[in-house]
C-alpha cells in the first residue's frame, strides 16, 4: 500500500500541492504563534533598577486580597488596587533609624540600607518588604510589561486559534476536493478488484505522507518566522522592546507537527469513506453533472451546528448581551456559523448561483456550469466565504462597538465641553472659581470598586467618583432604570444592572478603590450599556483619586464665541486639554486602536493567504481536470476567448456565491450585535466594513480569474 501511494503521490503531484501548501503554511502559523505564547508565559529575570544598590524595598500595599469560598472550604484571591498605598511618613522616619533611605521616584516605594528581619519587624502588615529579584515588582516597567504580555498573549492565541479552524477548513475542502476529481481512477481500482477498505487505507496513507512531509516543513517555517513575528510585534509597539522567541521550549512543534498530521488525516477521512462506496460501473458511468453531493452525516452535522451557532446568538442575547460585544466573542462565534454553511454548501451554492443574474449566452452557460458542478463550486466559495464572513464580522463588529462607546459616551453627558489630564487643577470647591459663574461644572476621578459576589468571588467594577453629586446629577444623562442620580451621597453608590445585588435601597459590603472596606447604599441602578464605568461614588470614597475629567455645560443659550471664551477660560483655570463633547468622544474611543487593528490584520492576512492557495489549487486541479469539455466547447464553435470568458466566469460566480454566504453571516453577526446594544440601552451604530470585505473580495477574485486562466488548456 505504501508502495501504490508514492506512485500516485509521484503521478498526481499537482493534485496534491494545494493541500500540502495549505497544510504546511497552517503548520507553521501554529509553529509560529506557538512559539510566541511560550514567550509571554513569563516575562525574563531582569535585575532591579529603580532600587538596584538597596538591598531592601518596602513598598505600599498595591492588592485587595479577599477570602473567598472554594469547594469545602477557602481561599484567598486577590486584584490590582486602583489606588496603591504609599509608603506613609511615620514608616519611612521609622526605617531611617535602621539605615539609610532611598527615595526615588515618588511615594510607593523606598529603598532601605537594613537587614531583611530587621525591617519586616518595623514594617508589619503596614506595607511590603521585597528583597533579592522581587524588589524589580518596584520598578514602574514590571506592571507595564505585564500588561503588554497580556495582550500579545490574547493577540496570539487567537491568531493561533483562527489559523487552526481556517487550516482545517481549507485541507479539509481541498483534500475532499481533490478526492471527488478521481473518482474515476478509484472506480477503475475498483474494476481491478480493489476492495473498499484498500481504497480507504490507500488515501490514508496518501494523507498520511503528505502529512508528515508538510507538517515537518511547517515545523521549520515556524522557526524561520517566529523571530520576525516578534520583531514585527515589538516595532508595533504591541509587545514590550525586550519580548523575544525563546529557544529553551519545543512543545510548540510538537504541537505544530501532530496538529498538522491529525488535521491531514481527518481532512481526508470522511473522503475517503466516501470514495470507498463507490462502484465500478457506477464511477465509469457517471455524467459531470454532480449528484449526491450531500451525504446525510453532513446534512445533519450542517443543520446542527447552524441551529447551534443561532442558539448561541439568541441565548447570549437574553442572558448577557454585554458578552457580545467581548472580542474573544465575536472573533469565535462566527467560526460555527461559517462551519454550518461551509457544511451545507452543496445545499446553498446550486440555487444561490441560479438566483445570481448573467446575460447573454455566456452568461447562461456559466450559470448552469456553475451549478451543475457542485463539488466544484463549494470548493471554490467554502474559502471565499470563509474570508468575507470574517472580515466583515471582526472588522463590523469591532467598529460597530467602538462606535457604539463613543456615541454612548457622547450620550451619557450633557456637556458642552470636557476638560481631560492626569493632573488636572481643581481646588476644593469648584464652585468657587470664576468659569461657574456661566456653567455648571462636574468634576470626576477614575477609581474603581469591589465586591464579593456569593461568597465565592472577587470582582472588580471600573468607577467614577464625582467632587459635586449635585453637578453629576445635572450633566449626567444616564440610563436609569431605577432610583435617582440626585441621592447618590457619600454613604450611597450608584451601580449597573451587571451586578449581582442592585436592588435600590440595598445596603453592600464593598471595597473601595485604595482596598477599603465600606457599607453603602445604592441609590440608583443604571443599564449596562457598552460596559463602561460600572459604579459611582463620590469623591470622599475615593480621596487619593486624581481628579481627570471635568464636564463643563454653558448656560442657556451659549454663543459658538461664548464656548469657544469659556474653552479658554477653563485652560487657564484647570489646564488640561479642553474638548467639545463630540471632539472628546472620538479622542477618547478612536475607531480601533493600533494593537486591535495589528491583530485584525494579522488574523485576516491568515485568512486571505489561505484563501489564494485553497483557490488557486482548487481551479488548477479543477480546470486541468475539464481539457475534453472545454474541447468540445471549441468543437461546438467556441472561439478560445469565449472559452476562457466561461472558465473565468465560472470562477467569479463561484466566488459570487461564496461572498453571497459571507455576507449572509457576517449580517447574522452584525445583527445579533445590533440586538445586543439595544438590550443594553446603548446607541445601535451597526458599521457595515465595505471597504475591508470589498477589498478581501478583491483579492479572492483576482487569485481566482489568474488561476482559472492559467491552468485553461490550450489548443493544439
Amino acid at each position: 500500500m505504501l508502495t501504490v501511494a508514492c506512485a500516485a503521490l509521484r503521478a498526481r503531484w499537482a493534485t496534491f500541492a494545494a493541500g500540502f501548501v495549505a497544510l504546511a503554511l497552517g503548520v507553521g502559523l501554529i509553529a509560529t504563534m506557538g512559539l510566541g505564547l511560550a514567550a509571554t508565559f513569563e516575562a525574563p529575570q531582569r535585575p532591579p533598577e529603580r532600587f538596584a544598590s538597596s538591598p531592601v524595598v518596602v513598598m505600599g500595599q498595591d492588592r485587595l486580597t479577599v477570602e473567598v469560598r472554594r469547594g469545602p472550604g477557602t481561599e484567598e484571591v486577590s486584584k490590582p488596587l486602583a489606588h496603591p498605598h504609599p509608603v506613609d511618613t511615620g514608616l519611612v522616619r521609622e526605617l531611617t533609624a535602621l539605615g539609610r533611605v532611598t527615595r526615588e521616584g515618588g511615594p510607593d516605594a523606598v529603598g532601605v540600607d537594613a537587614p531583611a528581619d530587621r525591617v519586616e519587624e518595623v514594617v508589619g502588615h503596614r506595607a511590603q518588604v521585597l528583597t533579592g529579584d522581587e524588589r524589580r515588582r518596584a520598578d514602574p516597567g514590571t506592571e507595564r510589561d505585564a500588561q503588554a504580555l497580556v495582550s500579545v498573549n490574547s493577540l496570539l492565541g487567537t491568531a493561533g486559534g483562527v489559523s487552526a479552524f481556517v487550516s482545517v477548513f481549507v485541507v479539509a475542502s481541498t483534500f475532499a476536493f481533490a478526492v471527488a476529481l478521481r473518482r474515476r481512477e478509484f472506480g477503475l481500482l475498483r474494476t481491478a478488484g480493489a476492495t473498499p477498505g484498500q481504497i480507504r487505507r490507500l488515501l490514508l496513507t496518501e494523507s498520511l505522507l503528505v502529512g508528515v512531509l508538510a507538517s515537518a516543513v511547517g515545523c521549520a517555517l515556524g522557526a524561520w518566522g517566529a523571530p520576525r513575528l516578534a520583531r514585527a510585534l515589538v516595532e508595533g509597539q504591541v509587545a514590550p522592546e525586550w519580548f523575544a522567541i525563546r529557544e529553551d521550549v519545543d512543545w510548540p512543534f510538537h504541537l505544530a507537527f501532530w496538529t498538522g498530521l491529525l488535521v491531514a488525516l481527518t481532512g481526508v477521512w470522511a473522503a475517503s469513506r466516501r470514495a470507498g462506496r463507490i462502484g465500478p460501473a457506477e464511477a465509469l458511468r457517471e455524467a459531470d453533472v454532480d449528484t449526491g453531493v450531500l451525504p446525510r452525516g453532513r446534512l445533519l452535522a450542517g443543520i446542527a451546528l447552524a441551529v447551534a451557532g443561532v442558539a448561541l446568538l439568541a441565548w447570549g442575547l437574553a442572558t448577557d448581551p454585554a458578552d457580545l460585544l467581548k472580542r474573544k466573542t465575536y472573533l469565535t462565534r462566527p467560526m460555527i456559523l461559517i462551519t454550518a454553511v461551509a457544511l451545507l454548501a452543496p445545499l446553498l451554492v446550486r440555487r444561490t448561483a441560479r438566483l445570481l443574474p448573467l446575460p447573454g449566452a455566456v452568461g447562461m452557460l456559466v450559470r448552469e456550469n456553475t451549478a451543475a458542478s457542485v463539488r466544484r463550486t463549494a470548493a471554490v466559495a467554502a474559502p471565499v466565504l470563509v474570508t468575507v464572513a470574517l472580515a466583515g464580522s471582526m472588522t463590523g463588529t469591532a467598529e460597530s462597538v467602538t462606535a457604539a462607546r463613543a456615541a454612548d459616551a457622547r450620550e451619557r453627558t450633557a456637556a458642552h465641553l470636557v476638560v481631560t489630564g492626569e493632573r488636572l487643577r481643581v481646588p476644593e470647591r469648584p464652585a468657587a472659581t470664576p468659569v461657574t459663574k456661566t456653567a455648571t461644572v462636574s468634576p470626576s476621578a477614575s477609581t474603581a470598586v469591589y465586591v464579593r459576589e456569593e461568597g465565592t468571588a472577587l470582582v472588580g467594577f471600573e468607577a467614577r467618583a464625582v467632587t459635586d453629586p449635585a453637578a453629576f446629577a445635572k450633566l449626567a444623562r444616564l440610563p436609569v432604570t431605577a432610583g435617582d442620580l440626585r441621592d447618590l451621597d457619600d454613604r450611597s453608590i450608584v451601580v449597573t444592572e451587571e451586578w449581582m445585588r442592585h436592588e435600590v435601597g440595598r445596603t453592600i459590603d464593598v471595597w473601595l478603590g485604595d482596598g477599603r472596606p465600606a457599607r453603602l447604599r445604592i441609590a440608583a441602578v443604571l443599564a449596562v450599556g457598552t460596559g463602561g464605568d460600572g459604579a459611582f461614588v463620590t469623591a470622599a470614597n475615593a480621596p487619593t483619586a486624581p481628579v481627570d475629567r471635568i464636564d463643563v455645560r454653558a448656560g442657556a443659550g451659549a454663543s459658538p464665541a461664548a464656548l469657544e471664551a469659556l474653552a479658554g477660560e477653563l485652560r487657564r483655570s484647570f489646564g488640561g486639554t479642553v474638548r467639545d463633547v463630540h471632539e472628546w468622544a472620538a479622542a477618547t474611543h478612536p475607531r480601533t486602536s493600533p494593537q486591535t487593528r495589528l491583530g485584525m490584520l494579522v488574523v485576516l492576512g491568515i485568512a486571505l493567504v489561505y484563501t489564494a492557495i485553497a483557490l488557486a489549487g482548487t481551479l488548477l486541479m479543477a480546470t486541468s481536470a475539464r481539457a475534453g469539455e472545454l474541447a468540445s466547447l471549441r468543437l461546438a464553435g467556441a472561439t478560445r476567448a469565449q472559452v476562457l470568458r466561461v472558465v473565468t466566469g465560472e470562477a467569479l460566480l463561484a466566488v459570487a456565491v461564496g461572498a453571497v454566504l459571507g455576507a449572509a453571516i457576517t449580517a447574522v453577526n452584525l445583527g445579533g450585535l445590533g440586538a445586543a446594544l439595544a438590550a443594553l440601552s446603548a446607541p445601535v451604530t451597526v458599521v457595515v466594513p465595505w471597504g475591508t470585505a470589498g477589498a478581501a473580495l478583491g483579492v479572492c477574485a483576482a487569485v481566482a480569474v489568474l488561476a482559472a486562466l492559467a491552468s485553461c488548456p490550450r489548443p493544439r
